[in-house]
């Protein structure tokens, strides 16, 4: 959401926030033109409800098609197209003539909601030269308060924008009215978005709540509408803004005018305030916690590697790629399968595990140009590899051999620079493969050794210390065959936070607020009571992903290295299993308390399938299994139906799951092929509301939990009780 006094600087801000790689109303490629049929390409662009369409109507206007001819063509309002209008007719201007000299006019483009990254790409100029012409004519915003008393008197609520607006008469007047106080600004988590949510907010939230009671200002800037952060009572002040560097820069030079700017926090937003960390610090904004070079330290590969050498830790054989060609060189290098994943990327988004030359060769020309952001594809519109290169060159993908049947392991640690407190070691439910965002996971650790878990802590702190974090940390480590491989550092808030602190009943996140302020880590526990200790609480945690499956026809239920959770649910017992099935219950998975199992697993699993099935026939379940897992199971003693996989010819299982003779379904795959033959399998299970598991991990825990669940155990607790 944005806020301006016009539509056109409106929605250009509210473009920008979109945090897609736009600048304002950028171009376009309309698809189908130059094939002979302009005319019909452009009406089916402006005349079909896409995320993109109000860009392609300003195209369409850009591309010389008549008003009257967009409104006939899409039936979006005259009134909307004419600001439209007016806003494609002032970039051909600009294009024309250039930048205006004089302030007047400077100012008059910059209240139509042109951003300087928007008039450099139409002048051909860098933002940083646009920004630079701008200061030097001072034509600054100036940031008005939203009426919340309806003009009946003056609104006392420090809840602002801003605006190039010009007045009738006079100078532009600022309604700011900047406080003499210490203050503390922080950076939201901006649009909400797989891999980017709530959890995010959550330590936004937290953070200013802490400030208010430490005796900072809070200053909240955010331009989520949906989001906690952006009531306009949760912080002292709020800027309902943009999270770019110019919009985000103007506002810190305004509440520097008076009082003293402690700094800005950075770590709470999740990838997006991240990347305005390099910018601020070369504007003088100080930024509080952990250094921003120390942040890129743990993103950049090569000194990263050289850290954990230091340290004598290890992590999986890995490389970087600059561009295709030296993905190539590097896959091959590691061997087959691999992990790739895109630099400077929150949610795993285009990550995936690579099996193959060609299942590289289709991420490489298929997945990765879906990550272009728009104006490197104006730069090279026609040139494909051109673009990918550009891209790789900012932000290389990431290589990493993967560690089949490992165990992940998620630890959270907050530290001061010198002393480090580790709040929680959770243990994945699935093993490694799986991104840590649609994991189920257990806190405290379900299986793993005291002396594991000592050397989890020992190397958390290690590298707490060596990156001298200030405030949260999260580390990702995988464990196989007893050694523990380091997969990743991120020295910031981690959506994991919100499950730690309610599971270990310690503010984690207000904690690492003050820590940020420059309170030692001992002090700043004291103020929300006494230290946990998370290894050794009476009740276990289990949090479970809610996936939005159900609502997308075709899309597959495996689950992979890229997040697809939209949500999160917490079960909570004193008994594994039972919290377990408190949280399969929370994501709306109804276990079967009787009925039939369906399994069908790749030769790898069979052996690991075999706890989950013993533990289901014992409790009274039958199986069904196809062809090669029903004489695995028949050798091991248990008796199981055979039953046709579906490309076998009917009845097959599919017509089992829709005739409800399937109760709990239990499948893995490994080849292409087998993944595509068995996605209708998955598909019939969710449409059917049968519970699916994918993971041999999960089969168990789920065998756990209906065991327990027909022992009758179930209760229901306040939250508060366990502690």
């Amino acid at each position: 959401m944005a806020i301006g006094r016009t539509f056109a600087e409106s929605l250009q801000k509210a473009l920008r926030g979109l945090e897609t790689g736009l600048t304002g109303l950028d171009e376009i490629e309309i698809p189908g033109l130059g094939q002979s049929d302009d005319k019909n390409a452009i009406r089916a662009a402006i005349g079909t409800p896409t995320p993109d369409r109000l860009r392609m109507v300003a195209q369409a206007l850009r591309l010389g098609m008549s008003p009257e001819e967009v409104h006939e063509g899409c039936k979006i309002d005259p009134w909307f197209i004419a600001q439209l209008k007016g806003i494609v007719d002032m970039e051909a201007r600009i294009r024309e003539h250039g930048l205006p000299e004089d302030a007047e006019n400077l100012r008059m483009l910059k209240a139509m909601g042109f951003s300087d990254a928007r008039l450099a790409s139409l002048t051909g100029k860098r933002p940083k030269e646009v920004a630079e012409i701008r200061n030097a004519l001072n034509v600054r915003p100036v940031f008005k308060r939203i009426d919340t008393c309806a003009a009946e008197f003056a609104s006392p609520t420090a809840y602002m924008y801003s605006t190039y607006e010009t007045p009738f008469v006079g100078q532009t007047r600022s309604e700011a009215e900047v406080s003499d106080r210490k203050k503390v600004v922080i950076l939201g988590g901006g649009p909400n978005r797989i891999g980017q949510g709530i959890e995010f907010d959550y330590c936004c939230c937290h953070a200013a709540f802490a400030l208010k009671d430490a005796g900072f200002e809070a200053i909240m800037v955010n331009c989520n509408p949906e989001t906690v952060s952006t009531d306009y009572d949760t912080s002292d002040r709020l800027y309902f803004e943009p999270l770019t560097a110019e919009d985000v820069i103007e506002i810190l030079r305004a509440e520097q005018e008076k009082g003293e700017l402690v700094g800005v926090i950075v770590q709470f937003g999740g990838q997006t305030p991240l990347k305005l960390a390099e910018a601020l610090e070369k504007n003088g904004i100080p930024i509080l916690g952990t250094a921003p070079d120390m942040i890129d330290l743990a993103e950049d590969r090569d000194r990263f590697q050289k850290l954990l050498m230091k340290l004598d830790l290890n992590q999986p054989n890995n490389g970087i790629a600059y561009s295709v060609e030296q993905a190539r060189l590097v896959a091959s290098e590691i061997g087959f399968p691999l992990v790739v994943r895109p630099s400077y990327v929150l949610g795993g988004r285009a990550m995936q595990i690579i099996h193959s030359e060609s299942m590289l060769q289709s991420y490489l020309l298929d997945t990765v140009p879906g990550l272009v952001p728009e104006d490197i594809k104006q730069r090279y519109p026609n040139d494909k590899t051109g673009q990918i290169n550009t891209l790789l060159g900012k932000n290389p993908l990431l290589f990493d051999s993967y560690l089949t049947n490992a165990i992940e392991v998620d630890v959270d640690a907050l530290c001061d620079g010198t002393d480090v407190f580790v709040s929680g070691i959770m243990e994945h439910i699935e093993e490694a493969g799986i991104h840590s965002g649609d994991s189920a996971c257990s806190l405290p650790s379900r299986s793993l050794s005291k002396e594991t878990l000592d050397e989890l802590e020992r190397q958390t702190k290690a590298m707490a210390k060596a990156l001298n974090v200030g405030g949260l940390m999260n580390v990702q480590y995988a464990i196989k065959d007893g050694v523990i491989y380091v997969l990743e550092v991120n020295p910031r808030a981690s959506r994991t936070v919100p499950f730690v602190a309610k599971t270990i009943g310690a503010p984690i996140a207000k904690i690492a607020a003050r820590i940020m302020t420059g309170e030692k880590l001992d002090a700043a526990i004291a103020a929300y009571g006494a230290k946990p200790d998370p290894r050794n609480l009476k009740h276990i945690a289990v949090k479970e992903a809610v996936f939005p499956f159900a609502r997308f026809p075709g899309v597959d239920t495996l689950l992979g290295p890229e997040m697809r959770s939209t949500g999160e649910v917490i079960g909570l017992d004193t008994d594994f299993a039972l919290a377990f099935a408190k949280s399969q219950l929370g994501a709306g998975v109804e276990l079967p308390r009787d009925g039939t199992v369906f399994v069908s697993v790749r030769d790898e699993d069979k052996v690991r399938v075999l706890p989950a099935i013993k533990l289901l026939t014992e409790i009274g379940f039958k199986v069904m299994a196809t062809g090669g897992t029903q004489r695995f199971l028949a050798e091991q003693g248990i008796e199981a139906i055979k039953i046709n996989k579906v490309l076998e010819g009917r009845p097959h299982i599919e017509d089992a799951i829709r005739n409800r003779q399937v109760q709990l379904v239990i499948n893995t795959t490994d080849s292409n092929k087998a993944i595509s033959d068995s996605k209708s399998l998955r598909r019939a299970a969710l449409m059917q509301k049968v519970p699916y598991y994918t993971t041999m991990a999960g089969a168990l825990a789920a065998a756990e939990a209906i065991q327990a669940l027909k022992k009758g155990q179930l209760e229901v607790r306040p939250l508060q009780s366990y502690f």
